[in-house]
């Protein structure tokens, strides 16, 4: 597939500049507590207050969208699904991942392709690129998968219960802020058909976690490895506050608004960067996603990204 080339092929040098690819720190242990399910969450505890406070998802919760970096943010969450759930297939009957092999009723990567397709339209897949941001969280999850399975639960459990729990009222705030169509279409991502009690579920699936016949050593290695799910998260948000900045002036000439300044370093602009730098440089990409903000479709799905993200907060507090 294209994105497994992309994955074959990374960028020299890349390894490098994937700083979620450190070890994890665990936090909020002393406790010692002996389920993975409050393992996780006592381990991931820091990294999940600082994900929850971005000034990104506050402002996604107060409805200020800008439709073009949501449409990034989808981009992004269609690798990284796409990515997580070839993982996820290859090992369904992997004995430390098989409990937890939920297809019907989580996987993303179809539903995204459908939001994709409303948004951009039918070529949508020859308009899209990884950023390098989202290629190191695709990489990890691939190395994972091929090398030590039983780390994707760290990251279907991060992923997925996140969505769970903020996705209804995210859902209602995008469709809200960017007037789309009440029938769902473009947010598909949130809607989990094969779903009735999205409690139940959760309660199913950490009970799943519980159960499986892991020794502290291996609970240990998967919340390192959550926490550094949340990073690679943040990183993306990072990348696309960037991009972001250089959108200020033109999404407020497009009648969304947005609620206060943002004086950031306009500088930089690395989405894209991977592809793009070697062909024109920073000013280029950044010159270049100006133009593409200027089309009446460019203003459309960032959000989604920090929906996500927004998510994993709601389902810690809940």
């Amino acid at each position: 597939t294209e994105q497994r080339r992309a994955r074959d092929e990374p960028e020299a040098g890349s390894t490098a500049r994937c700083r979620s690819g450190s070890k994890g720190e665990v936090h909020g242990q002393e406790q010692d507590p002996e389920d993975l399910s409050e393992m996780l969450a006592a381990g991931t505890k820091e990294v999940h207050e600082k994900a929850e406070n971005t000034q990104f998802v506050k402002d996604f919760l107060r409805g200020r969208i800008r439709k073009e970096l949501f449409k990034l943010g989808a981009v992004a969450l269609y690798y990284t699904y796409t990515a997580m759930e070839e993982e996820i297939e290859r090992n369904r009957d992997h004995p430390q991942f098989a409990p937890l092999y939920f297809p019907a009723e989580l996987h993303r990567h179809e539903a995204l392709a459908r939001d994709l397709e409303y948004f951009y339209g039918p070529e949508w897949r020859n308009q899209i690129t990884c950023s390098k941001a989202t290629q190191c969280y695709v990489d990890r999850i691939h190395q994972v998968g091929e090398e030590d399975p039983v780390l994707l639960v760290a990251h279907a459990y991060t992923r997925y219960m996140g969505d769970l729990s903020g996705g209804q009222v995210l859902k209602k705030v995008a469709q809200r802020a960017l007037k789309l169509p009440p029938t769902g279409e473009g947010l598909e991502f949130y809607q989990f058909d094969g779903i009735h009690s999205a409690k139940a579920f959760k309660q199913l699936y950490r009970s799943r976690m519980n159960e499986l016949e892991l020794d502290m050593g291996t609970k240990k290695r998967l919340v390192d490895e959550a926490v550094k799910a949340f990073q690679f998260n943040m990183e993306v948000f990072e990348e696309l506050e960037e991009i972001g900045k250089t959108f200020q002036e033109d999404v407020l000439d497009a009648g969304m608004p947005v609620h206060g300044a943002m004086d950031g370093d306009i500088s930089k602009c690395p989405y894209y960067a991977a592809k793009m730098a070697a062909s024109g440089g920073t000013a280029y990409m950044c010159q270049m996603a100006m133009v593409v903000l200027r089309h009446p479709t460019g203003q459309v799905l960032f959000a989604t990204w920090f929906a996500a993200l927004a998510g994993l907060a709601a389902w810690y507090l809940m």
